[in-house]
């Protein structure tokens, strides 16, 4: 307690109403959440069991459990919940799955997985324009979001697209079903309906439930409120920490207006601001609350830094994207040298990945070393979704995306139309296409050789499954699977090279340690099942929570920038139609673009350079730009522009000279 401010520790000890704690950028929101934490337990007498403690990322998870068993001593902290809000609603449904009408080890359909399924339905039985596929998937997710049913999903849906979707809608959420599957929306929206529709189970839950945490609070959608809200009942043991000036992802379903709701929910809420910036220097700060102040704010707050005022601000305009891109290499270069800085000091943030190639390709020519953040997940490599094919169906039998990826991998001779027939003779018996074949009627359809290699693929998954719930370890059973279906020689005879099928039967393998991992972490009656869903659930969170230390220049989007933090930050791409963004403009959504570029200022240390284009090249034809409107809501005394055609004075000249031979002699020197 004694390393926080008086603003922090105020937020700690206070338990009397529900709280909202309003924590700027870099203002230690973190050691708020984990330091409450051990002060429920240690000095209020909490049990940690009885606490649950919110995020969005597993990795934010992580590092707040991490801390608290820090600051808990011995096994206090045994049982506390930290974890994602999915995760959470994973949870919830694991243990109510017979009120919400599941079976035991549903699936989870990742966002590929539900794609493919619109698609399926869509073709099938409304013989609609695959083109459209993604608009209906997102307006189905936007939805569930909303906590919209089918039923009333068809009565408000009044564009052609949403009337589209809104039949979709209700094919897709029945296929689910039949499935015993959810999708990533449901892990929320499922336990809403649950604590809605059965008021003894959510009274129970709320008797279990004593303190809530919930960090990011801007960033919940109506589910994950309400959700919330129910769990914490009428007792209001909440503490919520957010910022709306950073609330970015209303394309995604998350509402700031959430934060003001509070107010009318919990009328005795108390507002506690986090103004203290712990990352940045003055002149960068000031740049961001000058600029956010443009946007209306129900809570008012303006940060501010003990660390000095820090490097003028450079905007520069560049003759084109091109030299932009050029620009920006050399002066990682120039600095680097001039500094002794790391590579990994220097992030470049730009609106769209389409910005990176261009730089991509000139940090090459520089021989600068680069790494894009949001690059090929682990779990995206296609031996490892084979293995996750197995794994799932393993566990359910009712998983067709599933049965379909690995029934013929490896080879078995079963084609594409034995398994449109098998999916039709399913679909007519509403069966899982597993089930299928196992039945008699199949030798109708099917001639019988491969009525003989499908029954061969079941009969030898029902053994495998057999030996994974009789086994003292359940994991040997999977071993075995794998080796007997022969995935590797599969492998060295569809890569390339021998030693790229070594890489990846090697993915293959760290799999399987990663699924003992999850099992052995989990509780003591924890199964396989659980193991899978955990592992199927981690796949689809830490697809863009990949973690790099090594020495490289990192580029990333300035949605992906949201909570780190770099001590020299460029920002690209300062133009009307890129940020603040065309569709944003037509849309009239300026203030999420402003609270976007909010987040990319206070994503830098000690210097900050802007840069933009005067020409740029689009769709083959190369086009005028237009500074972005936000370069004119900075402070101009805390801003240095060139490359504007203004006059430049024989000292400014005389600077860059100097400046220019300090860093030649550094480098000859060196």
């Amino acid at each position: 307690m004694h390393k926080l401010n008086d603003r922090q520790a105020e937020a700690v000890k206070y338990i009397d109403t529900p709280l909202l704690v309003l924590a700027g950028a870099g203002s230690g929101k973190t050691s708020v959440i984990t330091t409450k934490i051990a002060y429920l337990i240690e000095t209020c007498g909490l049990n940690a069991r009885n606490i649950i403690a919110v995020t969005f990322t597993n990795k934010a998870a992580r590092e707040m459990k991490e801390r608290v068993g820090k600051l808990v001593q011995g096994r206090k902290s045994h049982g506390l919940t930290v974890s994602t809000f999915h995760n959470l609603g994973l949870n919830l449904i694991r243990r109510e799955y017979k009120a919400l009408g599941y079976k035991p080890g549903f699936s989870i359909f990742d966002a590929q997985d539900a794609l493919a399924l619109i698609g399926e339905l869509m073709q099938r039985e409304m013989g609609a324009d695959e083109e459209s596929v993604d608009t209906v998937q997102h307006t189905i997710s936007n939805w569930k979001n909303d906590l919209v049913m089918p039923a009333q999903a068809s009565q408000i849906a009044r564009q052609p697209h949403e009337q589209l979707a809104a039949r979709v809608y209700e094919h897709y959420n029945r296929t689910l079903k039949a499935y015993n599957a959810v999708d990533f929306d449901d892990l929320i929206l499922q336990p809403v309906m649950l604590f809605r529709n059965h008021p003894e189970i959510l009274e129970r839950w709320q008797n279990k439930v004593h303190y809530v945490l919930v960090d990011e609070y801007q960033d919940t959608n109506g589910a994950q409120y309400e959700l919330i809200s129910r769990l914490v009942g009428t007792r209001g043991k909440l503490t919520v920490v957010g910022d709306d000036d950073q609330s970015i992802y209303a394309w995604r379903g998350a509402r700031p207006e959430n934060l003001a709701l509070l107010k009318d929910d919990y009328p005795s809420l108390r507002v506690i601001k986090l103004e203290q910036n712990y990352r940045s220097t003055s002149r960068i700060l000031k740049a961001a609350n000058t600029l956010i102040a443009n946007n209306p704010h129900v809570f008012e707050k303006t940060l501010w830094s003990d660390l000095g005022m820090g490097d003028i601000i450079r905007v520069i305009r560049c003759k084109s994207d091109d030299a932009e891109c050029e620009r920006i290499a050399t002066e990682i270069l120039t600095q680097r040298l001039r500094h002794e800085t790391n590579y990994r000091d220097y992030a470049v943030l730009y609106r769209g990945n389409f910005q990176s190639r261009l730089l991509e390709m000139k940090l090459q020519q520089h021989q600068i070393p680069y790494h894009i953040n949001g690059g090929t997940s682990f779990f995206s490599r296609a031996e490892v979704k084979d293995i996750m094919a197995y794994l799932r169906l393993l566990v359910n039998q009712d998983d067709d995306n599933a049965f379909l990826r690995i029934v013929n991998v490896p080879r078995r001779e079963i084609g594409p139309s034995t398994l449109e027939k098998l999916g039709n003779y399913a679909s007519d018996h509403q069966l899982s296409m597993y089930a299928a074949c196992q039945e008699m009627g199949l030798q109708e359809e099917l001639s019988s050789k491969y009525v003989k290699k499908l029954k061969e693929f079941t009969d030898w998954m029902d053994n495998i499954t057999r030996l994974s719930q009789t086994e003292d370890d359940p994991l040997k059973a999977v071993r075995e699977m794998i080796e007997d279906c022969g995935y590797e020689n599969w492998l060295m005879q569809t890569t390339a090279t021998p030693a790229g099928a070594e890489k990846r039967m090697a993915n293959v393998w760290f799999l399987i340690d990663s699924l003992q991992q999850s099992l052995e972490r989990g509780d003591e009656d924890a199964t396989l099942e659980d193991a899978i869903s955990r592992l199927i659930l981690r796949d689809m969170m830490e697809r863009q929570e990949e973690e790099d230390d090594a020495d490289r220049v990192q580029l990333l989007t300035l949605h992906a920038s949201k909570g780190l933090e770099y001590p020299h930050v460029f920002m690209m791409g300062m133009e009307e139609d890129l940020l603040p963004h065309r569709t944003s403009i037509e849309e009239d959504n300026i203030e999420e673009e402003r609270r976007l570029t909010y987040v990319g200022i206070t994503r830098a240390r000690k210097s900050l350079t802007m840069t933009l284009a005067g020409q740029r090249k689009q769709f083959g034809e190369v086009i005028d730009t237009t500074p972005s409107r936000f370069l004119d809501e900075l402070p101009q005394e805390d801003l240095t522009y060139s490359g504007f055609g203004q006059k430049v004075t024989e000292e400014q000249k005389k600077l860059t000279g100097n400046n220019a031979l300090a860093a030649l002699r550094q480098s000859l020197s060196s």
